[in-house]
This record gives C-alpha cells, sequence and structure tokens, in this order.
C-alpha cells in the first residue's frame, strides 16, 4: 500500500469546495435581483445602476471564504460596519436582506454542510450589521 505522506494533502477552502468565483457572483447577481425590486433595501444603494455594490459584495464573500484578496487589494480593511454606518440598517431591512439572501443561497444547490455554513455565517452577519433599534 503506498501511503501519502504527512502534510502532502492540501486543504481545499470552502471558496474552492462550493465551486469558486462563479458560485460566489452566482450568489450575489441573484441576491441583488432581489434587491432591485425591493423598497426596503433599494433606498439603501444611491447608485442607480446595482452593478458596482454587486461587485463588492462579490469580491467581500469571496475573499470570506478563501478565495482572492481583491476586495482589500482594492479597499483596504473590511470594516463592515463602519460601512453601513450612513445607512440605517433596522429588523425591517435584516429580514430583507435575509429574505434575498435566502433565495440566493437556495438557487445555488450545495452540499447540505456547506449550504448550512455559509446561511449561518449571513444569519451572523445580518446581525451584525443593525444599527437602529425600529
Amino acid at each position: 500500500m503506498n501511503e501519502i505522506p504527512r502534510g502532502t494533502l492540501e486543504q481545499q477552502t470552502f471558496f474552492e469546495s462550493v465551486g469558486g468565483e462563479e458560485t460566489f457572483r452566482r450568489l450575489v447577481h441573484r441576491f441583488y435581483e432581489g434587491v432591485a425590486e425591493d423598497p426596503v433595501l433599494r433606498p439603501m444603494y444611491p447608485e442607480e445602476d446595482l452593478g458596482p455594490a454587486e461587485e463588492r459584495l462579490t469580491l467581500f464573500l469571496m475573499q470570506y471564504w478563501g478565495g482572492p484578496r481583491t476586495y482589500s487589494d482594492e479597499r483596504g480593511h473590511p470594516r463592515l460596519r463602519m460601512r453601513h454606518t450612513p445607512f440605517r440598517v433596522d429588523r425591517a431591512a435584516h429580514d430583507a436582506w435575509l429574505r434575498h439572501m435566502r433565495d440566493a443561497v437556495d438557487s445555488l444547490g450545495l452540499a447540505p454542510e456547506h449550504e448550512r455554513q455559509l446561511w449561518d455565517y449571513l444569519v451572523y452577519a445580518a446581525a451584525s450589521m443593525i444599527n437602529t433599534a425600529e
């Protein structure tokens, strides 16, 4: 029997395990399709074109999950709470964000363990962005 020497197996990142850039682009594109029509979330995006916001979220999520560090290279430290301070993020915005993200995650058809890991992070991230009690 041929043994593989200890330390020679590379661990795959979550990013790689779920399909890499294409998967995250599909996720975020589907999410922003919902945002574009949402009366709670759409006003938080002053740009008429949601493309730049879509690209920023895509790059952030890819980096967070082990993909390229393009987000930090282009924008510096994520500082998510600070970047969202100008916007009123209340429970309604939280719920709308998760509703569209749930649809986007479901559209990917990920393996259950990957879906659960991604969803747990998104729920945590959404809760951490709330900055208004009402």
